[in-house]
C-alpha cells in the first residue's frame, strides 16, 4: 500500500526492478531453475502492465523487490548445491554426452 507521504515508482524505477529480476535469473547455473525464474519475472510483468492505479502500482512494485530479494537469496543457496554436469539444452553438442 501506498503511504500519504510515498509516490508511485516511476517507470525507469519499474524498468530498473524488470532488469534487475533478469540479472538475478542468470545467477542460477541450472538451466531448468535460471528459465522457470526468468519466465516468470516476464509473466509477472506482462500481468502488470496495464496497472492504472498508484496503489496497486506500488503493491505490484513491493512485491517485485520482495520477489528480487528472495530470487537472490536463492540464488546463492542454489550456487552451492548447483549439478556439475551442464543440462542438455545447455550443450553445444548433444554428441558430447556419448563420450
Amino acid at each position: 500500500m501506498v503511504s500519504p507521504g510515498q509516490a508511485a515508482p516511476t517507470r525507469p524505477e519499474i524498468l530498473g526492478l524488470y532488469r534487475a529480476l533478469l540479472r538475478a535469473a542468470r545467477e542460477f547455473r541450472d538451466y531448468n531453475v535460471r528459465e522457470y525464474t526468468k519466465r516468470r519475472a516476464i509473466d509477472g510483468f506482462r500481468e502488470n502492465q496495464n496497472l492504472t492505479d498508484p496503489e496497486s502500482i506500488s503493491s505490484a512494485y513491493a512485491e517485485g523487490k520482495n520477489q528480487l530479494a528472495i530470487a537472490k537469496r536463492q540464488a546463492v543457496v542454489y550456487s552451492l548445491y548447483a549439478p556439475k554436469v551442464k543440462s542438455i539444452m545447455e550443450l553445444e553438442n548433444p554428441a558430447d554426452l556419448i563420450n
